[in-house]
């Protein structure tokens, strides 16, 4: 494949508003180096954190200019020197790009390249990448969750809480489910959830432990701990876990509510995965996949030249329901 092939892809040569989103049509196909995989994009998941580095907010900033983009869906075109675990015409997610994907063509390293089972298309392969692996690690390895303990979805409707969701349910715990939206807590009951409430009605959390019998809740995944950290402290049972997948700025809370049930608050960041702990996720994923039990939702679909809009919803929209994501 020559060098000086062309595509369409997202430039971001400023930080700011989802207008820096620019779509541009001239961008050379990068080409894939030792233990990399160049993929034919057919769709890439949108995610909350592309938001925040692309308003400059969050501590990583990528140099200037670059594209978006983590979970690609689509076919290998070609692969690099060193690549065993894929070849070429192989239908492929990705949990990280080197490239950029939100793009035609993306390049992502071998390590971060997994089979797509055929049960599945290119958009729900878009929808496992981020949430999925974040499920697992937020469960697995951070909070131990042992079947028959508890888990409280914080946000259970979007990607990282589907999955999160499904997950649960496959290792045995009780799972309780919150969204923003009528629509949203039926989505969480239809993918593992046993009970759903209202993040939005006054008295949830009241609901949430009468629910529990006032146990407690063994360990709770939060998407927004910025307006949920301190109901969660309360909420939790003796020795129950907090794992912060998502936050969007500071929040007060009372230590002694995490020193009256020796609780812990722990923080959940993907990228710092060890290669084995990769592995061991993308095992068990696959695994879930052949069963039936990973069934990701595509949410609200936007072409290539439309990402602008897909980030103003992703932060705007009232209640989520599944993945967003962009298809070329």
């Amino acid at each position: 494949m020559s060098g000086s092939k062309l595509m369409r892809a997202i430039t971001v040569s400023e930080f700011g508003a989802p207008s820096v989103l620019k779509l541009c049509s001239g961008v050379t196909v990068p080409q894939p180096g030792h233990r990399q995989v160049l993929i034919r994009v057919h769709a890439c998941g949108v995610n909350p954190v592309e938001t925040y580095i692309r308003a400059g907010t969050y501590p990583r900033k990528p140099t200037l200019p670059y594209t978006p983009g983590s979970d690609v869906a689509g076919v290998v075109e070609t692969v690099g020197e060193g690549v065993t675990a894929v070849k070429v015409g192989d239908r492929v997610f990705t949990t990280s790009t080197v490239s950029g994907g939100y793009a035609e063509y993306a390049v992502a390293t071998d390590d971060c390249v997994y089979k797509l089972h055929s049960a599945l298309d290119f958009t729900h392969g878009a929808a496992i990448g981020i949430p999925y692996f974040t499920a697992y690690r937020a469960l697995v390895h951070k909070a131990h969750a042992k079947a028959g303990e508890t888990v409280l979805i914080h946000g259970a409707s979007g990607g990282v809480g589907i999955a999160a969701c499904q997950l649960s349910r496959a290792l045995g715990l009780r799972v309780l489910g919150t969204a923003g939206t009528p629509e949203g807590m039926k989505l969480a009951l239809k993918n593992g959830a046993h009970l759903t409430f209202n993040h939005r009605e006054e008295g949830y959390t009241d609901k949430i432990m009468e629910a529990t019998e006032g146990r407690g809740v063994d360990v709770i995944v939060e998407m927004l701990s910025n307006v949920n950290l301190s109901k969660d402290l309360q909420m939790l049972a003796y020795e129950g876990r907090v794992l912060i997948v998502g936050s969007r700025g500071p929040i007060e809370i009372n230590p002694r509510d995490s020193m009256a049930k020796e609780s812990s608050i722990i923080g959940v960041l993907l990228t710092v995965a060890s290669p084995e702990e990769k592995k061991e996720s993308a095992a068990l994923l696959y695994a879930g996949m052949e069963a039936g039990w990973l069934r990701p939702v595509a949410g609200v679909q936007y072409p290539l030249e439309k990402a602008a809009q897909a980030h103003q919803d992703i932060i705007d929209c009232p209640g989520a329901a599944g993945k967003m994501v962009l298809t070329m």
